[in-house]
């Protein structure tokens, strides 16, 4: 007789420039383990989709936008941008060459190829608060996905994102209209009062129920111009 919960197998673990990464398979999900914390799997993706659609529904109208995806993971947001042919350029800033390997080479490539044999897509290996730091580039959306949420970063660094200074960054690599989502494990009204204060209008938040536990939520805002 099968077992209810099968145990977790190893497919893959490296050191990375920010600690220890895992891949993992599950039963029939794939999951990715940083530091010994959960960051994802292959369970669900809705909210994840609903980060790139609901960035897209806030724009206005404008033809071809391109799109910045902060963290790959394991691939929703990529393969929803890359599947929506009314995207333009989609760039993805994923700071985990381990990640990228799994993507191009390993398991999660079953969740990803297509989008990645995409011309639209772009895969840049760094660090996406440095690269909203410096970075010349300029977007039309930034979809958000790095930490569980603004007050549960993965790594300490991922901290400044959320600060005034790293809000700035954001404004700045966004077009006049653009839009900013930032997936959550959880609202939080303090990021709301976080993006008006950075001078962000039509902030609002999008739940997700889940199983258990507070929603998903993903946190929208929108640049002046």
């Amino acid at each position: 007789m099968t077992a209810v919960y099968d145990t977790p197998v190893v497919l893959d673990r490296r050191d990375g420039p920010y600690g220890e990464v895992v891949l993992r398979r599950h039963g029939a999900l794939l999951q990715i383990i940083a530091n010994g914390c959960f960051l994802m799997d292959t369970s669900d993706g809705r909210s994840e989709r609903l980060l790139v659609d609901a960035a897209r529904a806030a724009l206005d109208g404008r033809r071809g936008p391109e799109v910045l995806i902060g963290g790959l993971g394991v691939g929703f947001s990529l393969a929803h941008a890359a599947a929506d042919p009314g995207w333009g350029r989609i760039t993805v800033v994923e700071r985990e060459p381990a990640v990228i390997d799994w993507h191009r080479d390993g398991p999660l490539a079953e969740l990803s190829a297509g989008a990645l044999a995409d011309p639209r897509t772009r895969i840049v290996e760094a660090d996406l608060v440095a690269y909203v730091n410096e970075t010349s580039d300029t977007f039309d959306a930034l979809c958000l996905d790095i930490d569980n949420g603004p007050g549960w970063t993965v790594t300490q660094d991922n901290d400044s994102l959320y600060t005034p200074a790293g809000l700035a960054a954001c404004v700045r690599v966004l077009r006049p209209g653009g839009v900013l989502a930032v997936w959550s494990a959880e609202p939080s009204p303090e990021f709301e009062g976080s993006l008006r204060n950075a001078g962000f209008q039509q902030v609002r938040t999008e739940e997700v129920p889940v199983a258990r536990g507070v929603p998903d939520a993903v946190h929208l805002a929108v640049r002046p111009g």
